[in-house]
């Protein structure tokens, strides 16, 4: 029997073909492209790079080059996922592919630095709190001139531009502030009976730069009746180095998580950013090659609901009334919530559960904002596009309040709304509610 090949791809799960013949190729994914909106080009759309793919599978083009080129501007934003009509899995070929050019083709000097300093940095959280120092004191020194002194730095420092335009505003106090390790449910004579014990992912920006979400969270879901537990042992999840095909140190990462929960002993694994709950939910397949970690990656992954799943479930039987909040609000469905996991009713259903809230819908929901994982540093200029985009869609809505579920499109829509109006995750909203307080910045 003849070997099988596998073109320009190595042999380690190149892109199934059986995955490349899915698409009839009917554009139907075209218009829900960020890229193919942005400049309209064949090779920069869903249905090009899988024709790129099935090139390379057949040894046509090598992954040097314009594959790799067009295969780094894409997103991964699933909305061709949600799009197709033939249920073509773009998000696992993608998945398999970047694999392959983290493994087979070398990055440039400069390229490759860059990469290596984010995932040296952003995994960790006790680098992240180092970095906060200086961020702080950065942002407390930051001349008045900066915006246009950047703005004159030659193209080849447009990612370290991008870098510094993204940094959030830092509290030292809450960088070096830990979510507790265990939340006592609220019980009353009413509710006397605990509803669970959910296990937490603090995550590694999240704890760091949005350590008030996950403080939001675990008062909402003690609030709600649960015993939140967040182990002090857990580490990155993987996520961002999945996405950008760093499939070995993902693989690591992930099986450090899964043995941290195993010994939490928890109900579910509650997550509160889209992009962690997407990979988290696929440790099963990531794990695949090693059949008893893929049993364990498959019973952690049932336990793990965004957080909004989990509310959307109590709403029925809800323990914590909601105070009312006049506001229009406007929710942006983050790329890895609404098209990777389909959750989408949840979070509005949530929302519209506090009393004086009107949800409005954004135009072009179903088109990213730019931030992708780390996308916005690698490719600033379509980010910043994107942005732009997105900023003016969100203007357009006369909304008091954005909330959105994920840290970097946070980051991303705050750098183009330039302060326009306030914005949260929506845990926020639901935690101010609660406690009869204002939400944060409003």
């Amino acid at each position: 029997m003849a070997a099988a090949t596998y073109g320009s791809f190595d042999d380690h799960h190149p892109p199934a073909q059986e995955l490349l013949d899915d698409c009839v190729h009917c554009g139907f994914c075209l218009p829900t492209c960020p890229t193919y909106a942005l400049w309209g080009e064949e090779m920069d759309s869903p249905r090009g790079r899988i024709y790129l793919m099935e090139m390379a599978e057949k040894g046509e083009i090598p992954l040097e080059g314009a594959f790799t080129t067009h295969m780094d501007r894409c997103l991964g934003c699933m909305a061709c996922v949600t799009a197709c009509p033939s249920g073509v899995q773009y998000d696992r070929l993608l998945e398999a592919t970047r694999p392959q050019i983290e493994r087979n083709v070398p990055r440039n000097r400069a390229d490759r630095l860059f990469r290596e300093a984010i995932f040296t940095l952003f995994p960790y959280r006790r680098r992240l709190r180092a970095a906060s120092l200086g961020g702080a004191l950065y942002q407390k020194l930051r001349p008045k001139r900066m915006d246009a002194l950047l703005a004159k730095l030659p193209k080849r420092f447009e990612r370290l531009v991008a870098m510094e335009s993204l940094l959030p505003p830092v509290s030292v106090r809450d960088a070096f502030a830990r979510t507790p390790a265990v939340t006592p449910a609220r019980t009353t004579s009413e509710h006397p009976v605990r509803r669970g014990r959910i296990g937490m992912l603090v995550g590694c920006v999240q704890d760091v730069f949005f350590h008030q979400v996950n403080l939001a969270t675990t008062r909402v879901l003690a609030a709600e009746g649960y015993d939140v537990v967040a182990p002090r042992e857990q580490a990155c999840c993987g996520a961002l180095g999945l996405h950008a095909g760093r499939e070995e140190e993902s693989i690591r990462r992930a099986k450090d998580l899964i043995a941290v929960f195993e010994q939490a002993d928890v109900d579910v694994i509650a997550v509160n950013v889209a992009g962690c709950g997407s990979s988290m939910k696929e440790y099963g397949e990531l794990l695949a090659d090693e059949p008893e970690w893929k049993e364990r990656g498959e019973e952690f992954s049932r336990k793990v609901r965004d957080v909004s799943e989990v509310l959307a479930d109590a709403l029925a039987e809800s323990r914590a009334p909601r105070h009312r909040v006049d506001a229009t609000v406007v929710y942006h469905d983050a790329c890895h919530l609404g098209h990777a996991q389909k959750i989408r009713q949840q979070p509005r259903d949530v929302l519209r559960s506090v009393p004086g809230v009107d949800l409005v819908e954004l135009p072009e929901a179903e088109i990213c904002c730019g931030s992708a994982g780390i996308y916005n540093m690698l490719q600033p200029e379509a980010a910043g596009d994107l942005g732009r985009r997105k900023a003016d869609n969100i203007r357009g809505t006369g909304a008091d309040l954005l909330v959105t579920a994920n840290p970097g499109c946070l980051l991303q829509i705050r750098k183009y709304l330039e302060g326009d109006l306030p914005m949260l995750h929506p845990i926020q909203l639901i935690d101010a509610s609660i406690r009869g307080v204002r939400p944060p910045g409003m």
